[in-house]
């Protein structure tokens, strides 16, 4: 006989009692430290094809039958009315249509037609997955933004970001875990990265704001040039003391640990953070593939560079905002300055960011979403513009799961309205949450007496994107 077969088997029989007991302090200690650090990554509901995301998001609204949905149809009728009625509510009075100054141009393998503003974005048409059919209901930009941002036009809630930030945590204790770099002041403002009445650790951290260079884009009062870090801990060790005396007398205090929980994350941001926004180490190579080089591009290619620092370092969701106070993508007039300018900005920085994802190996788990708060009409604005129009236009993933060289959806042959698999908002929100392995239906949040979601009570997750 082999006793030591014999006795290994008597000691599994014997112990085996104690595994749960193992397996149940296990599950203990990760929710201890969970409540210790909410900040701590968590579950998802299921496999996540996507670990993180970044939006680039274009505010102003970029025209969709300009750039990445063709329509023969408006070339061919220019300057005719259009064949349909209009919709019951408009921003402005339009005209008659309005064709695309600019050429369209099959590429890659795949075929997909891309319009000749964006010649760099173009050579990555076999990594975007284009959706034609997003729509939403608001056609002023204020409600389009939170719409986009927060799925209600009508209400504060919580962002995107501070769902998946209440959802996923992070895998960084020391960074945020939703970050917005040069956001815009206007149009909602900080409603559209704000927390509402989840956990305050969801809210979205802003580097700077729009109308700052990214040069300048830091965060407030990272550096505290009076007091040593020694000194700072005995504080918040005092203060943490003081307080936890208060919370177990009176109770438990979402508010208060919320801030508490600030505290200590801005004490290890103060390393953290300037490490990340410095990029004088990156090789000269990458700083041109992002177009840092050229004064065109420099703003928004600093601020995808830092994205990808972020995103490396396990931020959860990175928002970069392309904007200014004059221009923007709303071009009422002066289509094709305007959007030459904006594209001619974006272009390089946008192909760079692709790249270097792709070459890191991370773009196979991140999500890059790129679009505005709505499209622009078929139909002309005075002489040379396009109004706004939520009722169909073009957004764009890349990588994350989803199907590379790949067109969604459709709108009618104008461009007007969605009309082929259309994706509202909320359809949008749901598909982005399944990407990142979370249930749009069960990410919930008991408030003022009902469970709330990112949702609502609409979404439905568009299956057919997804990469096999």
């Amino acid at each position: 006989m082999d006793f030591g077969i014999q006795n290994r088997r008597r000691l599994l029989k014997q112990s085996s009692i104690g595994f749960g007991g193992l397996a149940l302090n296990a599950i203990l200690g990760k929710q201890t430290l969970a409540a210790q650090n909410p900040l701590l990554a968590r579950e998802t509901h299921f496999p996540a094809r996507a670990k993180r995301i970044v939006f680039l998001f274009m505010k102003g609204g970029p025209s969709h039958v300009d750039t990445f949905d063709p329509k023969p149809l408006l070339d061919r009728d220019h300057g005719k009315p259009l064949p349909f009625d209009l919709p019951k509510v408009t921003f402005a009075k339009q005209g008659n249509l309005l064709k695309s100054p600019w050429k369209f141009k099959q590429h890659g393998e795949s075929g997909l037609p891309v319009s000749e503003l964006f010649p760099h974005v173009a050579k990555h048409v076999d990594d975007l997955c284009i959706l034609r059919s997003v729509h939403g209901t608001n056609p002023a930009h204020g409600g389009a933004l939170l719409k986009l941002h927060t799925g209600t036009d009508q209400f504060v809630r919580p962002s995107l970001g501070s769902w998946l930030t209440y959802g996923l945590g992070t895998e960084n204790e020391n960074l945020p875990a939703f970050v917005t770099i040069c956001p815009t002041l206007a149009h909602g403002g900080v409603n559209n990265w704000g927390a509402a009445f989840l956990p305050a650790h969801c809210q979205g951290t802003p580097i700077g704001n729009a109308s700052l260079p990214s040069t300048q884009a830091t965060v407030k009062h990272i550096n505290n040039s009076r007091i040593p870090p020694e000194l700072q801990r005995k504080q918040l060790d005092l203060i943490g003391s003081l307080n936890k005396d208060f919370i177990d007398i009176a109770g438990k205090n979402q508010a208060l640990e919320g801030r508490l929980n600030s505290f200590e994350l801005a004490y290890r941001m103060q390393t953290a953070m300037p490490e990340v926004q410095e990029i004088s180490g990156e090789s000269p190579a990458t700083r041109k593939l992002y177009g840092i080089d050229d004064p065109v591009t420099e703003d928004f290619g600093r601020q995808c560079l830092m994205a990808r620092r972020f995103l490396e370092r396990g931020v959860r969701f990175v928002q970069v905002t392309h904007s200014d106070s004059l221009v923007q993508w709303d071009q009422h007039g002066n289509l094709y300055q305007g959007h030459t300018k904006n594209a001619a900005e974006v272009d390089r920085p946008i192909s760079g960011f692709l790249t270097d994802l792709k070459s890191r190996g991370l773009l196979e788990d991140t999500l890059v979403l790129w679009g505005g708060e709505f499209g622009r009409t078929p139909t002309a604005q005075g002489k040379d513009g396009r109004d706004h129009n939520p009722h169909g236009f073009s957004m764009w993933m890349a990588g994350g799961g989803v199907k590379g060289g790949y067109a969604y959806g459709a709108t009618d042959d104008y461009g007007y309205y969605a009309a082929e698999n259309k994706m509202h908002v909320h359809d949008l929100h749901a598909t982005i949450l399944h990407l990142m392995g979370l249930n749009h239906e069960k990410l919930t949040f008991r408030y003022a007496g009902r469970d709330f979601r990112l949702t609502d009570v609409d979404g439905i997750v568009a299956e057919d994107i997804f990469a096999t």
